[in-house]
């Protein structure tokens, strides 16, 4: 598998298909942050697109082709931030962000609905932290930077978020 920092580089030498590929490694990620911000499956689809055009677009400009995945995170965050500023906040329902992260076959097993439960059960700012550190697989420096926060106030939310997973998870019913 090719780094991001290859697939850019051919990116920037003409080839198409490098980057639909960088697409399809971060269209997970990029679809859950806008959703977290946005709140809604359909104008964080937007926002997602949004995203990607305006990464295409400015690719040159990028310094580090290596946290391509990052700077196409904070793109993200501000093209979610646009959105939402578009129209007034919907109806926020949970179901959202399992439909981001659900498995090739469009479902998830037991264990991981339980997880997706617990995890929507967390206050937002946990929530957040929490699906860009697991579900996205970020370093913790990475998600401070993407979600405009310290390093330590994100290890504290992490922190904090493990505490209530495991509390969450051992309730009847879980």
């Amino acid at each position: 598998m090719k780094s991001d920092a290859e697939l850019v580089g051919a990116v920037l030498d003409g080839d198409k298909e490098a980057f639909a590929l960088l697409v399809r490694r971060y269209e997970r990620s990029v679809r859950a942050v806008a959703v977290q911000i946005v709140g809604d499956r359909h104008r964080a689809a937007d926002a997602a697109q949004d995203a990607f055009f305006k990464a295409y677009e400015n690719l040159r400009a990028l310094r580090k082709p290596d946290v391509f995945g990052m700077w196409l995170a904070k793109i993200a965050r501000r093209c979610a931030f646009d959105v939402r500023r578009q129209k007034p906040r919907e109806v926020r329902l949970n179901t959202e962000m399992a439909r981001v992260i659900e498995g090739p076959n469009g479902e998830l097993d037991g264990d991981k609905k339980a997880l997706l439960a617990a995890v929507m059960r967390l206050p937002k700012s946990e929530r957040q932290v929490v699906m860009l550190r697991y579900f996205s697989g970020h370093s913790v420096r990475d998600v401070a930077e993407a979600a405009g926060r310290n390093v330590g106030t994100v290890t504290k939310q992490l922190s904090r978020a493990h505490r209530r997973l495991r509390i969450i998870l051992k309730e009847p019913g879980q």
